[in-house]
């Protein structure tokens, strides 16, 4: 080879020529690997080299998990975790001097959440790395990754909106109440019309939260949208305007904070059976996460399959609604 070229490999011509070759051919092999007689990755032909490049660009995914730190989380042991909840008790008047003592009756409920087992694995050949001019392994890694990340939100949002487990073996079921909900047609005044997230709509969930004494001494409710909701409120004169809010969300396009809730925006907001989009205002201490493994990520060889590398992310988790006062779904028409 050093007969031939000088430097690394991918900048000798004679080596691109044969490269630029041998992917012609591989086009009109089905994606089936000759020597090993196993097929290949679905996709990883996608990515053999067309040009010389440094790096392998990710298809436009949201990387990771979002809301993760919109809860709160514990550690997890068991197949089943139990979170104690305490109800609120009266103070009583002391009514004479020397008399006895009143107890009042703590109200005491639990929660039960369990965790399921996820992941995400591929398979590239040896050949396939040969084959290409840059190494796609920690590109898969990452997109691995990025799959439970976005798994973990899928959590946080089924247990915000789904059926919470209750009672001293959790075995009671409670489904999210209609009470919470605030209607697609909801206005402050005139005749009921479907909108999207409108001002109106979230000052009646910031209200729903206060009225119930649902959000702790410092926390910030997050406003969990997606990209329609969140072009709805830019349209909106009290979000972008400096005389309303302090924040200029036209400067970045995108809403941080407003009145008082924080805003995160994921195409992940769940859909009711008429395409309207739920979206969830709570506090943190509305949502239990707890993880028994936490992400993690590899690449091994696999000895039976001729040792050509698999990728293998996993992580093991669950969610539950601690309390539905402090979960507030408003329906939006993604339309409007």
């Amino acid at each position: 080879m050093s007969s031939l070229c000088e430097g690394s490999l991918s900048d000798c011509p004679v080596f691109g020529v044969a490269i630029l070759e041998l992917i012609e051919d591989s086009r009109h092999q089905t994606n089936f690997n000759f020597k090993t007689g196993y097929k290949m990755s679905n996709q990883v032909t996608e990515a053999f080299a067309q040009q010389y490049s440094a790096n392998v660009d990710l298809v436009f995914q949201q990387e990771g998990s979002r809301l993760r730190s919109y809860v709160t989380e514990d550690p997890m042991g068991a197949e089943y975790k139990y979170f104690d909840r305490v109800g609120a008790v009266n103070a009583k008047l002391k009514g004479s001097r020397h008399g006895d003592v009143q107890y009042s009756d703590t109200p005491q409920s639990r929660r039960r959440v369990s965790f399921e087992d996820f992941y995400s694995a591929d398979m590239i050949d040896k050949e396939d790395k040969l084959r290409m001019i840059i190494d796609p392994t920690s590109e898969y890694v990452t997109t691995a990754v990025y799959a439970l990340g976005r798994q973990m939100d899928e959590i946080i949002l089924d247990a915000a909106l789904g059926t919470a487990y209750t009672g001293k073996t959790g075995s009671t079921s409670v489904s999210f109440p209609a009470s919470q909900q605030i209607a697609v047609n909801y206005v402050e005044s005139g005749g009921a019309t479907d909108s999207n997230l409108t001002i109106g709509k979230l000052r009646q969930a910031i209200l729903k939260l206060r009225e119930a004494e649902a959000i702790k001494d410092g926390e910030t409710p997050v406003c969990i949208i997606n990209a329609a909701a969140e072009n709805s409120l830019l349209r909106t004169t009290e979000v972008t305007s400096a005389d309303f809010n302090t924040v200029k969300a036209l400067v970045n396009g995108e809403i941080n904070t407003f009145m008082g809730l924080e805003f995160c925006r994921t195409e992940l907001v769940r859909k009711d059976a008429s395409g309207n989009s739920r979206v969830v205002v709570m506090p943190k201490s509305a949502i239990k996460m707890a993880v028994a493994s936490d992400i993690s990520a590899k690449v091994d060889p696999i000895p039976h399959k001729f040792h050509n590398f698999q990728i293998l992310a996993e992580m093991s988790a669950g969610a539950v609604r601690m309390y539905e006062e402090k979960v507030v779904e408003i329906k939006c028409d993604p339309t409007k």
